[in-house]
C-alpha cells in the first residue's frame, strides 16, 4: 500500500511540472488587461518601447520586451545587478524607481499599488 502511494505522488508531481507554468496574473496579483490601461495612463510608452502597446516605441528607457526572461529588473547603470527580476521587485521599481536609482531617468510617477501589479502582470504576460 505504501509503495501505491508513493508510486501516485511521484505521477501527480510530475504532472504538475508538465503543466503550463504560473500565468502572470497569478505570480504578480495583478490584472494583464488592466495593466495595458494603466501603462497607458502613466504614460510608460514615452520613454518605452511595449509590445501590444499602440506608439510605445519611446528610446529613452529601455525596451521592455521580454521582460520575464531577463535576470534583472534594470539592467543599465546606475542599478546594475542590483535588483533581480522578481514580480515584488519590478512593482517596487515601477512604484519608488528614484528611491531604488536616485537620478535614474525614470521617475516616479506615484503609480500605485494596484497599477504596479497590473502593469507588471501585462509586462511579464508578453
Amino acid at each position: 500500500m505504501r509503495n501505491v502511494a508513493i508510486a501516485l505522488l511521484a505521477v501527480v508531481a510530475l504532472a504538475a511540472c508538465e503543466g503550463k507554468p504560473p500565468s502572470s496574473d497569478t505570480i504578480t496579483g495583478g490584472n494583464p488587461r488592466h495593466g495595458l490601461d494603466a501603462i497607458r495612463r502613466h504614460g510608460c510608452s514615452a520613454c518605452h518601447r511595449i509590445d501590444g502597446v499602440p506608439g510605445a516605441y519611446g528610446t529613452v528607457g529601455p525596451t521592455l520586451q521580454d521582460i520575464g526572461e531577463r535576470a534583472y529588473v534594470a539592467g543599465r547603470l546606475p542599478i546594475a545587478g542590483r535588483l533581480p527580476n522578481s514580480p515584488e521587485n519590478l512593482q517596487m521599481w515601477i512604484r519608488f524607481p528614484q528611491r531604488i536609482a536616485s537620478g535614474s531617468a525614470m521617475p516616479d510617477l506615484g503609480v500605485d499599488e494596484i497599477d504596479a501589479r497590473d502593469i507588471a502582470a501585462y509586462l511579464y504576460h508578453q
